[in-house]
């Protein structure tokens, strides 16, 4: 272990000393710091998505703190620690990577994917874990693949597969067909008053729209967080022009200043060099 891993076990295990330590971190288990690996681990893609190597590096330690802690936690119960965790990774990485530490042969990143699952679904038939023992092998494995992402990504990942085992439409039209279905029932959902079924219905028009992206090869992840920087940075000019007080103003002045804003971005954009360069129609 390096000198600086070294370290940062051993502050870990400070933090987490029963007589000297730190109590916040006394009190938690792997539970209550889920939300944490979270918010962590987006942070890390906020970081590579703006392209701040200053931020990532932070982001990486602050995910990498994560790692740590969960491991002190488990090594406090005998459990496990970060050698098994470390020696784990690296045998399943030997593993399923037979091209490169073996003899197998791939030569294509679809090969590499391909083998990647074989060797995964024979290692869950050794642990009796198989889908094949399913009467519905197909969902069993998509329950598990999903069940630790954020929902979005779930969505994607079920459409994907399903759509690879023949559940698709057979053109482009039957998707926006779909998508006007849905967007209809949630209205008639919201209309009713019934907010779990609407809920429901919000979640169909979602998943519904998310074949969409997979139809177009578009990422529905980082479409909706592009949107959130954009309302973010006109939301912004907004507050400022007016003062930080968005109360009492009628929804025709707000959307008034909103557009300004847009404007206003759009051309600091189409003057920048960078907008030029990407973009030689701005």
């Amino acid at each position: 272990m390096s000198d600086a891993m070294h370290d940062l076990v051993e502050v870990i295990a400070q933090l987490r000393d029963p007589n000297h330590g730190c109590p916040w971190d006394l009190k938690q288990t792997h539970q209550t710091l889920v939300p944490y690996v979270l918010e962590e681990a987006h942070e890390v893609v906020d970081a590579i998505r703006h392209g701040d190597d200053r931020h990532l590096k932070e982001e990486l330690g602050d995910l990498l703190l994560q790692v740590v802690l969960h491991a002190q936690l488990a090594q406090e119960q005998q459990r496990f620690d970060l050698e098994a965790i470390a020696r784990g990774i690296t045998e399943k990485l030997i593993r399923r990577h037979p091209h490169v530490f073996g003899t197998a042969e791939a030569h294509d990143s679809e090969t590499v994917s391909a083998n990647w699952d074989a060797i995964k679904a024979a290692e869950q038939a050794e642990r009796g874990e198989s889908p094949s023992n399913s009467t519905s092998p197909l969902s069993a494995q998509l329950t598990r693949k999903v069940r630790g992402q954020p929902a979005l990504a779930g969505a994607m990942t079920i459409s994907r597969k399903a759509a690879k085992a023949g559940f698709e439409w057979d053109d482009m039209q039957g998707v926006w067909d779909k998508v006007h279905e849905e967007l209809d029932e949630l209205k008639e959902a919201v209309s009713s008053g019934d907010p779990k079924h609407a809920q429901e219905e919000l979640g169909d028009l979602l998943f519904t729209l998310v074949n969409v992206a997979r139809w177009c090869d578009i990422q529905p992840e980082e479409g909706l967080a592009g949107t959130n920087q954009r309302f973010l940075d006109r939301f912004s000019r907004v507050e400022a022009a007016l003062g930080g007080d968005l109360q009492d103003r009628s929804i025709k002045e707000l959307e008034t200043v909103w557009q300004q804003a847009k404007l206003a971005i759009r051309a600091e954009q189409a003057s920048s060099p960078v907008a030029r360069n990407n973009h030689p129609d701005l």
